[in-house]
This record gives C-alpha cells, sequence and structure tokens, in this order.
C-alpha cells in the first residue's frame, strides 16, 4: 500500500540508513551504496560526502541521484525518493554534527566529530525531489 505524502515524508525523516543510487556511466549498473542522509518533512533530501569521491564525482556527472530507505519491523516499509542536485556546498563542521548527531551519540559521536578529515574533505549535496515510490507491505 502506497504511503501518503505525510507518511512517506515522516518515514524519511527517521534516522534509518538510506542506499545511495547514481548512474555509474555506460557498460555499468548503478551505483548502490549505503550512507547516512539528513531530511526534514517539507524540506530537501541531503548527503555528505567527499568532496573527492566517486559518489560525488558520478553525482556532479549525473546532475542528480536517488535515495532508498527502507525498513523490515514492524512491517516492510521503504521510501524511494529520486531528483536533481540543486546545492553543493563545502560542509561546515555544523553539517557534520547534524548528520552525524542522527545516526551516532555520546563517545561515539564525539570520536567521530574529532575528526578533522569529516569536515575538511565533506560536501554536501541536496536534492529536490521529482519522483517518490513507497509502500507499507504489511498494511493491507
Amino acid at each position: 500500500m502506497a504511503l501518503s505524502k505525510d507518511e512517506r515524508e515522516a518515514f524519511l525523516s527517521e534516522p534509518l540508513t538510506a542506499t545511495l543510487g547514481v548512474d555509474a556511466g555506460p557498460e555499468r549498473g548503478p551505483l548502490l551504496v549505503p550512507l547516512w542522509y539528513g531530511y526534514e518533512p517539507g524540506g530537501l533530501p541531503w548527503i555528505l560526502t567527499g568532496r573527492d569521491s566517486r559518489k560525488a564525482a558520478l553525482i556532479a556527472e549525473a546532475g542528480r541521484f536517488s535515495l532508498l530507505v527502507q525498513r523490515l519491523t514492524p512491517t516492510v516499509r521503504y521510501v524511494s525518493v529520486e531528483g536533481p542536485v540543486v546545492e553543493s556546498l563545502t560542509a561546515t563542521a555544523e553539517h557534520v554534527r547534524e548528520i552525524a548527531g542522527r545516526y551516532l551519540s555520546g563517545a561515539a559521536l564525539e570520536g567521530y566529530l574529532a575528526s578533522p578529515a569529516a569536515v575538511e574533505e565533506s560536501v554536501v549535496l541536496r536534492m529536490r525531489p521529482r519522483r517518490w515510490t513507497s509502500s507499507d507491505l504489511g498494511a493491507w
């Protein structure tokens, strides 16, 4: 059963891991990798990645990316969102703290934030959602 707009936005705002999908070029399937992401209902989904990473290069070339977020319990539910990159900027310490704080806390968060590479080598990429696919397979 498809989710309503409010349901899919609420689900996407949960701190779940996403699978990034981006075109990897001719003769290749898409690049699919798990990552952290940020989202607030009504806003723009965003990711943080290495400035010189393969992900960043492929997204720059394609001009767009997809995110798939899913869970297995209490029911199988997923939201997939795809769209163009509308903002690319150098990450700040605040960006890194915001995204890492969704997934880590306490000493783990402070340890992650202590790495200078977490900020110095990262970019923020924001997407404008164009296509959504969603379902709750337990909502029959």
